[in-house]
């Protein structure tokens, strides 16, 4: 470890499964590096749905990895480790993580670790890694996404929601998304999506298909589940493909395949926490090469709706699970 990196620092733990006030504050040991690895000093550190569900008791953290919660982070290299060659103390980056992430430092593999794109503040970054990796591995590498096809977007002003919309739209897709009310579908539309669907009061499977003259959707972005599957389905286009990222609304579903059949359709979908270091790199050169020029020139932009700071990471689980937020929660060391 460099000389200047401390032997103990403030995370906070989850105390036991539970509500936001379980939440705390901890002095724990600073992580201790791996082969590829390098440590992190953290400034800023988004918060994620599936923070919540680990909070909750029901996302637990893959074999090995940190027990802490935090999933990206952005700050400076403190210090790398063993067979680490292409970083360096000092660098500015930003990372994606498989926990650890709510603390004052946080280890890192080399190979998830991006430089902050020119002109995106510490804040900024910190909000990039988990939805980029995620978005860019389900709609472009599983999905196929092209230019000219349209897709459906649920959740259009969550922290994936305001990412998919503008790499698709930057990508040259068409896209309709889905919000529950007709604030944050104006926002859906300032991001670029062609239609917003206010679900409350709109069947985004009629305004689907509607939009696409009845030819349907060619992809459909979910993290709802339930009985959004079905819908889904009816919404989609012959030779569509469907992608799951999450199940708010439940993983088991009853489901008549036939449709699936006759469309000839793809149903498919994955979790990028538990992949392994050389998938999440593979991410990571595509990101760096397609999209970092985007983030760099501003077109392509995290939507952050608030920060905190490390130790108030209660209020932002809050107000993450109020669903009132637009974009993504970040806390700041």
């Amino acid at each position: 470890m460099a000389s200047d990196v401390p032997a103990r620092m403030t995370a906070i733990e989850i105390a036991e499964p539970g509500g936001p006030e379980v939440l705390r504050a901890a002095d724990v040991p600073v992580p201790r590096l791996n082969e590829g690895e390098v440590l992190i000093r953290v400034a800023a550190a988004g918060v994620n749905r599936p923070d919540v569900l680990q909070r909750k008791g029901v996302y637990p953290p893959p074999p090995g990895a940190s027990l802490l919660p935090g999933l990206e982070v952005a700050g400076t290299v403190a210090a790398v480790g063993p067979g680490v060659t292409d970083r360096r103390e000092g660098d500015a980056v930003c990372a994606l993580v498989t926990g650890g992430g709510y603390a004052e430092y946080c280890a890192a593999p080399a190979a998830q670790c991006l430089p902050v794109p020119d002109g995106l503040s510490m804040t900024e970054a910190g909000a990039v890694p988990e939805t980029f990796f995620t978005v860019w591995s389900n709609v472009f590498d599983r999905a196929g996404l092209k230019a000219g096809e349209t897709i459906l977007i649920h959740g259009g002003t969550s922290g994936i929601g305001t990412t998919a919309i503008q790499l698709c739209k930057a990508f040259g897709a068409r896209v309709v998304t889905t919000a529950g009310s007709d604030e944050k579908c104006a926002r859906c539309r300032e991001l670029g999506a062609d239609r917003a669907v206010n679900y409350t009061y709109e069947d985004f499977v009629q305004a689907t298909r509607e939009f696409t003259d009845a030819r349907g959707a060619d992809v459909v972005l979910d993290m709802v589940g339930g009985d959004y599957i079905a819908r889904d389905i009816e919404a989609l286009a012959v030779e569509g493909r469907h992608v799951s990222i999450a199940f708010l609304k439940g993983p088991k579903i009853t489901l008549n395949m036939m449709p699936v059949m006759i469309k000839r359709l793809i149903l498919t979908g994955s979790t990028l926490r538990a992949r392994p270091v050389a998938d999440k790199a593979a991410i990571a050169r595509a990101l760096h090469d397609k999209v970092w020029p985007m983030l760099a020139d501003g077109r392509v932009r995290p939507v952050i709706d608030r920060t905190f700071p490390l130790a108030e990471a209660a209020a932002a689980h809050a107000l993450m699970e109020s669903n009132a937020h637009i974009g993504k929660i970040v806390l700041l060391t």
